[in-house]
């Protein structure tokens, strides 16, 4: 089969890699414009451009789709490619475009995505995340035939995970992109072979969005609960990370690691409000919350680097 795939960041190179190491042949890429990046803000390409350049596969990297948008002389030009192509089946994964109708007709086993969630439940931009979030115990990958609706295509095939009580947003999107890699090698393979999977209609009952996440919520709100601060600490690891404020520091600092305690692990009296510090020590800052206390372990300042907090303790004059 020819395949053309569709995708952007590292999530997505997994799955490339692994349609490349499974003897697939991939036509050509689509990938977002390269972005600048670092200090000298340098134009950067995304790493499935990186990894097609490396195959020697073509790419095309169109600001839109859309023949009626912003760009319609991209569009056009990429719809002209596909159809010189014919690609037999499109592979998308986190590619960050919308595809048209055209895009998903033009393949005559349609466009493949591979989302990193057990649909119905998180459906949109940020499923990894928001599943730790949520304090879900279990995640997964569906590869799923798309359609003009949000992540609600017919599901071909879907493979669970579940979730440590450490599970970070890093280490959940690591499993699951190896998870994704190995499930559209096999569905691919079942459509070579005549086997295709029977496509499952998602469930109305289940539906739930994961919003695009935001730097605006990397603050903690101490009148949280503890336990759901230190979800959202892991759910955001690495991006876009926690902050907390901190006496003796004009900037906030970086959480990167928490835990709940109850609430007797604050100090005795009255309870005391939401966001004082409750204790200090080489285990951790004590922060007292809504319900319980949230214990600090690792933390970041402002122009440093990731430190246990006995490391952190050692400079710190708050």
């Amino acid at each position: 089969m020819r395949i053309a795939f569709a995708g952007t960041p590292e999530f997505a190179r997994r799955a490339l890699d692994a349609l490349i190491g499974a003897g697939h042949r991939v036509a050509c890429v689509l990938t977002q414009p390269d972005r600048p990046s670092g200090r000298g803000m340098k134009l950067v390409p995304s790493p499935v451009k990186q990894a097609a350049q490396a195959a020697g596969i073509p790419v095309l990297q169109p600001r839109s789709l859309r023949l009626d948008g912003r760009y319609p002389e991209d569009a056009a030009a990429a719809r002209a490619a596909l159809l010189d192509l014919a690609p037999d089946v499109m592979v998308v994964a986190a590619y960050g475009l919308i595809l048209p109708q055209w895009v998903l007709d033009l393949p005559r086993h349609g466009c493949l995505n591979i989302h990193a969630s057990l649909l119905p439940r998180w459906r949109g931009a940020a499923p990894i995340q928001r599943a730790i979030e949520a304090g879900d115990a279990v995640s997964g990958v569906t590869i799923m035939r798309m359609d003009a609706g949000l992540d609600t295509g017919d599901m071909l095939h879907r493979v669970e995970r579940p979730l440590a009580a450490d599970e970070t947003g890093a280490s959940l999107h690591d499993g699951l992109a190896a998870d994704g890699a190995r499930a559209i090698v096999d569905v691919l393979a079942r459509l070579e072979a005549g086997d295709a999977p029977v496509p499952v209609p998602q469930p109305d009952a289940g539906v739930c969005y994961a919003d695009k996440l935001l730097k605006s919520e990397s603050a903690l709100d101490f009148s949280r609960p503890a336990a759901e601060l230190a979800r959202r600490v892991r759910a955001f690891d690495p991006f876009p990370g926690t902050t907390m404020a901190l006496p003796g520091f004009d900037q906030p600092v970086k959480v990167w690691g928490a835990r709940a305690l109850p609430a007797a692990g604050a100090a005795g009296g009255d309870a005391p409000a939401p966001g004082a510090v409750v204790g200090l020590g080489p285990d951790g800052i004590d922060v007292a919350t809504a319900d319980g206390v949230l214990r600090v372990t690792a933390l970041q300042k402002p122009g440093g680097r990731r430190q246990a907090v006995a490391e952190f303790m050692r400079s710190y004059r708050g």
